[in-house]
């Protein structure tokens, strides 16, 4: 009797972790930056997890991890891309003092 609780509670603890690992990677939808410049041509971006498609005067990451929406995340992807003049996504968007840390690494900054 002992051993079957002891594997039944083995089995929730697994299933629980595996549950949580998942959450903490959620796709939170997509991630956009509009750019301050247009770039000259298309290009893709690394950053935070995410890939950015980048054309013209924004790149979007249509499938982002949360991580994707940090400071370090916008960084990132200045540092190949020029300032931007806005970044988040449907969750949230960073407020103006993040915008201005991120674009203190922009490319040419």
């Amino acid at each position: 009797m002992k051993l079957r609780s002891i594997a039944a509670v083995a089995a929730l603890s697994v299933s629980l972790s595996g549950l949580l690992a998942g959450a903490a990677f959620a796709a939170d939808g997509p991630v956009t930056a509009k750019l301050n410049a247009p770039i000259a041509a298309k290009t893709k971006v690394v950053a935070g997890g995410a890939v950015f498609a980048c054309e013209g005067d924004s790149c979007v990451a249509t499938a982002a991890p949360s991580r994707a929406l940090t400071t370090a995340s916008c960084k990132a992807l200045v540092k190949e891309v020029g300032s931007v003049a806005s970044f988040g996504g449907d969750v949230k968007s960073l407020g103006a003092e993040d915008l201005d840390r991120c674009n203190a690494s922009a490319k040419g900054a």
